[in-house]
């Protein structure tokens, strides 16, 4: 499929259907569906997708949409305050439970564990969500105490867990330390610091994390300037553009934000479209919209509101005629031999993917491409 440009007035159409598809979506609990229709994906909401879908819609004004996932992460988080204090004591101890005994990675819409196999322990939406809930309580002018106690639990177990190797953003690689996931965790240390989330002992030993976890992300996170996918590793990976923007652990003017840029587009992005890393074999290795809207939001930070435009455009125009944006698009495959074996197994791509909708909302109104007044206008007379 080769993306079409779309006109101001189609964007605006995408962005209010964006809009009107996460919320209508939302599940009574709260929770953000990844997919309503994707095999693999129906029945669960991500603490990293459900995040990053709720900044995106927190920006465009769906202030009580935003809120009620964040309610359903506090509510899901405090259930296992008893688990998550055994994690910390067998961690302090010297025996830190395996993987599998880790939080999840990924919830029912109900809060509860997922009863099928998955790729789980996964750290980066624990420091997403807090990273999240931050911007958008700065954003409204609203009081965080209601999430005080679930911010407290989640950050006794990123303060045991942090330096564990885990699987990444795509649910691979478990053996390694990832870059962008380091990013994630050191986004919700810092919201907790500035929004004084937690109690003043906690938030004193969140200080000393974070130092230790800022000081090994610039030493072995850095390769010939820029981020690289994991430590001891070379490659890079599409994700890195998020520790820029929208997360700002990297300072976007600064020398590794600007290297980092760079290789990503000189790497992974093709006409506009990012791709994951070099060597994906997912549905044959296609091009992410919601990775273009990272990249655009790394740009716009590092001072290039142009490159940010095509960004946005390539996204925005791969659209399907329905304005559903999916997962990921086939126009340029790294591995086009692998493509049918993932249809086999899973059915066609993600189509809609509620992620990629977000990412679109979130640079859209970045850039001014997206009116949100008249977004929240419509939302409101059709909610």
């Amino acid at each position: 499929m080769t993306p079409r440009a779309l006109a101001q007035d189609q964007i605006q159409l995408l962005a209010d259907h964006s809009l009107t598809l996460i919320t209508e979506l939302q599940t009574d609990e709260g929770a953000y569906p990844a997919s309503p229709s994707f095999s693999a994906y129906v029945g669960y909401s991500w603490l990293r997708d459900g995040a990053f879908i709720a900044d995106g819609v927190s920006a465009a004004g769906a202030i009580a949409s935003a809120s009620r996932f964040f309610d359903w992460c506090a509510r899901t988080l405090l259930a296992r305050t008893g688990q998550i204090d055994e994690i910390v004591r067998a961690t302090a101890s010297g025996m830190p439970p395996s993987g599998e005994k880790m939080l999840p990675a990924r919830f029912t819409f109900s809060g509860d564990d997922g009863t099928d196999d998955w790729w789980d322990f996964q750290l980066d939406g624990y420091g997403t969500w807090i990273w999240a809930l931050s911007q958008h309580l700065e954003r409204h002018d609203l009081d965080g105490s209601p999430y005080h106690d679930a911010v407290a639990v989640t950050i006794d177990y990123l303060l045991a867990s942090w330096q564990r190797p885990c699987y990444d953003w795509w649910e691979e690689h478990a053996q390694h330390t990832h870059i962008s996931t380091l990013a994630c965790i050191a986004a919700g240390f810092e919201a907790t610091l500035r929004r004084n989330l937690v109690s003043h002992e906690r938030a004193a030993r969140v200080t000393t994390e974070l130092a230790a976890l800022r000081a090994r992300l610039l030493s072995d996170g850095v390769q010939d300037g820029h981020l690289i996918k994991w430590i001891g590793g070379t490659a890079v990976d599409g994700s890195l553009a998020s520790a820029i923007a929208p997360l700002g652990v990297i300072e976007p003017t600064s020398s590794i934000a600007r290297r980092t840029i760079d290789v990503l587009e000189s790497h992974l992005t093709v006409n506009g479209g990012t791709h994951r890393y070099l060597g994906d074999t997912f549905f044959g290795g296609g091009q992410w919209p919601l990775l273009s809207c990272f990249l655009g939001l790394a740009h716009d930070a590092a001072g290039d509101r142009t490159r940010a435009n095509e960004l946005f455009e390539w996204a925005a125009a791969t659209a399907t005629t329905n304005l559903d944006l999916p997962e990921q698009v086939d126009d340029h495959l790294i591995a086009p031999g692998m493509r049918q074996e993932w249809i086999d197994r899973w059915g066609t791509v993600a189509t809609p993917l509620l992620w990629s909708h977000a990412m679109f909302l979130r640079l859209g109104i970045q850039l001014g491409r997206i009116d949100t007044q008249q977004l929240t206008a419509n939302h409101e007379r059709t909610a």
